[in-house]
């Protein structure tokens, strides 16, 4: 009786040239993760540098007891939930755009990846020139229009729209490429037989390429959407977090608790729970997206 033995084999040799990145990936990632769980069930602060004694989940219950946390929660929601969508929509029509263009394409790809290359501190400062109350151009062009000024970032109403629109117009790069390439390797057929039933460019749109598109759209809008409730420079260079709260998401809420307010393991306490939620939204995500499959 003869056993193949080389099924083992290739799963040992696999596992052997995984286990140094494997390693590399745990000690870069799973240390920091750890230490931030040991800060955050600890009473270390800036002015008690020293994680004993250990306090449980307290740090955790003070962080959600505040009103604060529950505001900056839904400030982040709302930012999120808007800037994903606006992402997502430009980005979609531009890259339907591409798909048709024939000519210079290379040219306009290279174009749109010049947002995406810069650093998000340097399109804050960029930005906040540009919409700077007094000199900035953006209100020059409202009043060569008739408009009046607008004070972009230091109004409670217009911050956070402001800053959701100037990350909107870095990450929708991002999307259009993405999107770009999913439309790129949609099979031809059912268009062709589309044609032959009469079908228009809506409907071939809405019942064809819609519906072809959804994984590559699902990943998409995951990866975006948790980079966006984890965004940290825009607030943090455009408005401190201000005026008031009005722009104070959930990463910034935690360093503020963690370095302003000098409470290292309330601020760790803060950064799991937003670790936990976005963690908890891509699973619901998958798993609507696996349920509709």
């Amino acid at each position: 009786m003869r056993f193949d033995f080389s099924f083992d084999r290739d799963r040992r040799n696999g596992w052997a040239f995984a286990a140094p990145g494997l390693l590399t990936l745990a000690l870069v990632m799973g240390f920091p993760l750890v230490y931030a769980l040991v800060i955050s069930l600890s009473s270390i602060t800036l002015l008690h540098p020293a994680l004993e004694p250990f306090v449980g989940f307290k740090n955790f219950a003070v962080v959600m007891s505040s009103p604060l946390f529950w505001s900056s929660l839904w400030l982040t929601v709302k930012y999120s939930v808007a800037t994903v969508a606006g992402e997502f929509v430009v980005g979609l029509a531009i890259a339907l755009m591409l798909h048709r263009a024939v000519k210079a394409k290379p040219i306009y790809f290279a174009i749109l990846t010049i947002p995406m290359a810069m650093s998000p501190v340097s399109v804050a400062l960029i930005w906040r020139m540009l919409l700077q109350p007094n000199l900035g151009i953006a209100n020059h062009l409202l009043e060569t229009m008739g408009l009046p000024r607008l004070d972009w970032l230091g109004s409670a109403d217009l911050a956070l729209w402001t800053m959701a629109g100037i990350d909107v117009w870095q990450q929708m790069s991002f999307v259009v490429l993405i999107l770009a390439a999913g439309l790129a390797a949609l099979p031809t057929d059912p268009y062709e037989a589309a044609e032959v039933d009469g079908a228009g460019a809506f409907q071939q749109f809405w019942y064809i390429t819609l519906p072809m598109l959804r994984p590559v759209s699902a990943i998409t809008v995951v990866i975006q959407l948790i980079n966006e409730f984890r965004t940290y420079d825009l607030p943090y260079v455009l408005t401190k977090g201000g005026p008031g709260n009005s722009t104070e998401v959930l990463s910034f809420f935690a360093y503020r608790r963690a370095f302003l307010g000098l409470s290292l393991n309330e601020g760790a306490a803060a950064a799991f729970v937003l670790l936990l939620i976005v963690l908890a939204l891509t699973v619901v995500f998958f798993r609507m997206l696996e349920s509709r499959r």
